[in-house]
Order: structure tokens, then sequence, then C-alpha cells
């Protein structure tokens, strides 16, 4: 077994469950739990799942949000946990669960140093162009911004990314990232740094998503409201929960929805269109912020494992020079990284594994300085 100095227990914590993973020096999962969501600051749910674990030599937590505050990891003490929850209104469905597990495994582990890793902190770079509603100044001031989120998945597959193409370090190569899943965003990736992303104020923005609608037009919710007597609280529910695919096709499952489509279902094919149209020109308005493009990635569980979501993005950009091999495409599962370019292909596509665990373990050593 790795020293123990070098061993990192990484702890993502979302609105369902909480994921542990021991990680080596060398990033490899030498353990795993998936538990269900801790509820208040019990330890011994978490104590139980380690107990026989190696002692590692720090923790890494996930934190959906950082605001403004939070741009990079941050060691966990008093005034930083306090700092944490006082952003519980921009992120009232998951933070709550963040301080849950950061309090469960600092009980469990009190004697080692815990570090937070925010969802939002990729996306501190983004010029102010990208992040600034053109909304009233007052509004502005209570802190209503683009945020943008998955950063930690945005941010190892774009460095993933360049070292598969042999760019590591070079200032000048652009990427856009798709993280493709249950929730979804894309980010434009500028040498490392990320300058734009679908995602803005909530996760709400952007794609279309599982449950969720992605970009709409604001009108249409004070229309439901004022004119139709919606009540706010249900037309959020619909937005978050009854919208995106499920709402199209009457499935949240892209897996269920690719082979409805290929049976000639209409509602499914519909779905499919819808979510590949967003897709395609989101995917364009990223490569035109970092004004052209490089590499593009496929992440997440549908950008893993969907070849034919992968083919149909690409069949729509090859104005950008994308073009993907087919028989590379549907041989990349996301079991492990792959190049899926056509021989020729000016831009570079891979099919990247998601590592949040790895990003994150990666900032907790850079918050310690090791």
């Amino acid at each position: 077994m790795a020293d123990a100095a070098g061993l990192i227990l990484v702890v993502n914590a979302g609105s369902s469950s909480c994921k542990l993973r021991l990680l080596g020096h060398d990033d490899a999962v030498l353990r795993t739990a998936d538990l269900p969501a801790i509820e208040g600051s019990d330890a011994g749910v978490v104590g139980d799942a380690i107990a026989r674990w190696p002692t590692p030599g720090a923790v890494g937590h996930r934190v959906v949000h950082g605001g403004t505050r939070f741009a990079a990891p941050v060691v966990l003490d008093g005034d930083a946990i306090a700092g944490i929850e006082s952003l519980t209104p921009l992120a009232p469905l998951h933070q709550p669960r963040s301080l849950a597990a950061i309090h469960a495994v600092r009980a469990a582990l009190p004697a080692l140093p815990h570090v937070a890793a925010f969802d939002t902190a990729f996306h501190a770079t983004l010029p102010a162009a990208a992040v600034t509603y053109a909304i009233p100044a007052e509004w502005r001031s209570l802190g209503v911004r683009r945020y943008g989120f998955h950063g930690l998945s945005h941010a190892y597959a774009s460095r993933r990314a360049a070292t598969l193409a042999g760019r590591t370090g070079d200032a000048a190569f652009r990427v856009v990232t798709c993280h493709l899943g249950a929730g979804s965003s894309l980010a434009a990736v500028l040498g490392g740094r990320s300058v734009d992303t679908t995602m803005g104020f909530t996760p709400l923005e952007g794609l279309v998503m599982a449950t969720r609608s992605g970009t709409i037009d604001p009108g249409i919710v004070t229309w439901l409201i004022e004119q139709q007597g919606v009540a706010a609280a249900d037309v959020t529910d619909a937005l978050e929960h009854r919208s995106g695919l499920l709402a199209l096709a009457g499935t949240d499952d892209m897996r269920d929805v690719l082979a409805r489509a290929r049976d000639g279902d209409a509602e499914a094919t519909l779905a499919l269109d819808v979510y590949v149209h967003r897709l395609r020109t989101s995917i364009g308005a990223m490569a035109a912020s970092l004004r052209g493009l490089d590499a593009l990635v496929f992440t997440g569980g549908v950008g893993e494992r969907s070849a034919r979501v992968r083919a149909l993005a690409a069949d729509g950009l090859a104005f950008l020079g994308v073009a993907v091999d087919d028989a590379a495409n549907d041989a990349a599962t996301g079991s492990a990284d792959a190049e899926i370019s056509d021989a020729g292909a000016r831009v570079r596509t891979f099919v990247i594994a998601a590592r949040e665990d790895v990003e994150i373990a990666r900032q907790a050593r850079q918050a310690l300085g090791r």
C-alpha cells in the first residue's frame, strides 16, 4: 500500500448520495463506497464505511458553489465553513448536503487536513463580458451573474485533452469540453483557463438536460406567473424536474430516447433533435468565444457512452473542422480515454472519462502544498 501521506480521501456529496473514493498518489482508486446523502453530521455512517480503509493523508471535498469568494481550493476551518454556509441561498439543494458531509467526515477524521474544491471556481477566470447579464445594476449588486458549474469535470477533461493532444502547457490550446449527463454543460477553455460556459446563475441555463429545460425565454416565466396564474414554486419545480428529455419524450434516460428514436417514435425523435440542436449550436458558440477550435471533448455519462449523440453532434460541426471516425467512435465507451477523430480532421475529438475525483485530489494537494 502507498504511503498514507500520499493518499487522498475524496468526498463527493450530491443531492441524493455521498460518494467516497480513496485515491493513491498516482490517482488510482484504492477504495470506494457509495452512501446515501448524509443527514446532519452523522460521523458514524462515514466511520463505518471507511473503518477498514488505510488512513489517508488528507480529505478533499466537492462543494458545488463558491460564489465570488472561493476562486481556488481552500483548507477548511471555521471561517471557510461559515463562508460556504453563507452561499446556501445560491445552491439550496446541494450546499446543505456538502456541509453535512464536511461536518460528518471532519468528525470521523478530525486529525487530518480537509480541503474544499469548488465546482464554480474553474469559471472564476471568465471575462466580464461572459459573466455579466444585461440587467439592472441593483440586481447585479445582489450577485446575479453567470457562475458556471461542473468546473471540476471541465478542469480535468480540458487538462487531460491537452495531454492527449501533446499540448500540455500551451496557452493557445483551444478546447470545448462537453460534460453531458443528467446535468449538462459546456466550457470553452483556452490554455487551461475557462473563458465561457453554458450554465449561468443556476444550473438551469444552457443545454437541454434530463429533467431541466436549459435556456428558455425568461418571458415565458413571467407570462406563466402573471397571465396563467401558475405559482412561482410550480414553475421552478417544472423547469428543474419536469422539463428536458422527460418533458419531450416521457423519459429522462437518453438510452431510452435513442432506442425509441431508432424505432421511429415521434416524441423521442423530437426530443433527440431538440437535444442535439442545442448541443451543436452551443458548441459553435463556445468555439466563437475561443475564436477557433483545436479539440472537442465528450465526457459525462451520455458523453462517454453514447456514440450516437457524439456522431450527431459532430455531423453538424464540419464547418469548424470536426469529423469523427465511425469505427473509433463506436468503439469508445468511456471505460478508457480515446481519440475518435477522423483521419485528417483539423479538430481532434476525444472521449474522456469523467474524473472529478482526480481533480479534487489534485486541488487538495495544491492547497496543502504537496
